[in-house]
């Protein structure tokens, strides 16, 4: 235990997690590893690399979705079987129900867990003000821009209260004034819900505003080949972007990041 009480045990841990395949054909597709990665509970952490170096896949093992072909995926210290209690995950894509009203968005996941209606009610209304969300609880999604959609998918994670967030690629289809102030938002509800958060993004810049620590995979099979402390302090948000240590860290991790993708495009092209 640590002095505030805490448990030491980190709140993702992986040991020589390997992901394999086999295509249609019956080839093999050796996706990811071998790759140890520990992610400090409360922290916020993000991966970039190249595309097909198997971020999502890591994603799917962390979640539940899949089995590592080797190695362990441990979250509080137990092994990964089947989807986690705890866990939330925002997609890319809309996720929205569009035959349901804002409300009865975020509170799908808490009927479906069979909570009291007032603990539903109370913890909906605190992610409708939470998320800017209180005029638009009757709306549908149809009825929304991108951003307030995608809005609408983290309250109803957030209404489930994870102690782990995943994120793959939240803002990928949002403008890029739109992710800054998104990225606001998400700060904040790390800052006061103490989650841990994991982001997958191709966004250099969003990791660089959002990250404790950046980590930079190879190509495929993905590898850990870098891992890069911001030196943020915890309460920050889109205005870091004018720091210059913000363009310190941003040629950090593009200079291994565009060796990787230059030495598999010439490995390609062989």
């Amino acid at each position: 235990m640590t002095e505030n009480g805490q448990t030491d045990v980190p709140c993702v841990e992986l040991r020589q997690v390997e992901q394999r395949f086999t295509t249609r054909k019956g080839g093999n597709v050796h996706a990811l590893g071998p790759l140890d990665l520990t992610l400090r509970r409360g922290e916020f952490l993000s991966i970039v690399g190249p595309s097909g170096c198997g971020k999502s896949t890591l994603l799917d093992i962390l979640s539940g979705l899949a089995r590592p072909a080797a190695g362990q995926a441990l979250l509080n210290g137990q092994p990964i079987r089947g989807v986690p209690d705890g866990v939330g995950i925002v997609f890319q894509e809309d996720a929205s129900f569009g035959w349901l009203t804002v409300e009865n968005n975020i509170a799908f996941g808490l009927k479906r867990r069979g909570l009291a209606r007032d603990d539903i009610a109370a913890r909906v209304e605190h992610a409708l003000d939470f998320m800017g969300l209180r005029r638009f609880r009757t709306s549908y999604p149809s009825q929304l821009s991108g951003g307030m959609r995608q809005r609408v998918c983290i309250a109803r994670t957030l209404v489930m209260r994870p102690s782990l967030i995943l994120l793959d690629e939240p803002f990928g289809a949002l403008d890029q004034q739109t992710r800054l102030l998104m990225g606001d938002e998400l700060l904040r509800l790390w800052r006061e819900t103490n989650a841990t958060i994991l982001l997958i993004t191709h966004s250099l810049d969003e990791a660089v505003m959002l990250s404790d620590r950046i980590g930079v995979m190879s190509a495929r099979p993905g590898r850990l080949i870098k891992l890069v402390e911001t030196g943020w302090p915890r309460e920050r948000d889109s205005t870091v972007v004018s720091s210059p240590h913000y363009g310190d860290l941003l040629s950090e991790i593009w200079a291994p990041l565009r060796a990787e993708s230059n030495h598999h495009m010439a490995a390609n092209n062989a």
